[in-house]
Parts: C-alpha cells; structure tokens; sequence
C-alpha cells in the first residue's frame, strides 16, 4: 500500500491504497460519523487507514497516530465503538454496520449523588 493525497467519504485523505484482493465482499461501515467501505477479512485498521490520514490522536496528548506494532502488542491502536467499547484495530476485523470512533470517549464517572 502507498501513501495518497486523494480525500476520500468525507475524511480528510487516505493513508493506504489497496493493491490488491480487491474481489472480496464490501463491508459498509461509520468512521467518526462518515459512512466508508471496507473489504471482507480486513481490520479496523486497514478500513480506517484506507479512509483516512491517522487512525487515531493518541489520548496523552503526544499526536496522531497510524499504529505501531500491527500484531496486538504495543497498545498503540486502539478506537472505540459508537457505544464506547474499546477495540483494539490492528486485530479486530470490521463488521457490517460498525460505527468506529478515532477519539477517545469522555470518561463516564458514576453519579454517586
């Protein structure tokens, strides 16, 4: 995959583009409210990363982020659900109607009044 400036569904540009196994089913997803493509088989990652510049801005204030490890281990990845679970994207792979969140939820705090 290789870097392109092209702007794509409405965020800002892509940061890969597909080669290849471009013959797999389309997955139809939400990034940060854009509805986006994926393929069949791919990651939270890949369909974030073919749809936009960064996965993610990093919670401690130090940046963008693209992931670092791509295999689960570094912590480095993660984006959360509409609903505000955590995911991890380099190795969760996207399903039909996911609604993925790049910037970190508000924290919750319990109403102990």
């Amino acid at each position: 995959m290789i870097d392109n400036p092209r702007p794509t569904s409405g965020l800002i540009s892509q940061r890969f583009t597909r080669l290849a196994e471009t013959d797999r089913p389309r997955v139809r997803i939400a990034i940060d409210g854009h509805a986006v493509e994926a393929l069949a088989g791919d990651t939270i990652m890949v369909a974030v990363l073919n749809n936009a510049r960064h996965l993610r801005v990093s919670e401690f204030g130090d940046g963008r982020r693209a992931g670092f490890c791509l295999m689960g281990a570094c912590q480095d990845c993660w984006v959360w659900t509409a609903d505000g679970t955590r995911l991890r994207a380099c190795t969760t792979v996207v399903e039909h109607g996911m609604h993925i969140v790049t910037k970190q939820p508000e924290a919750a705090w319990a109403n102990l009044a």
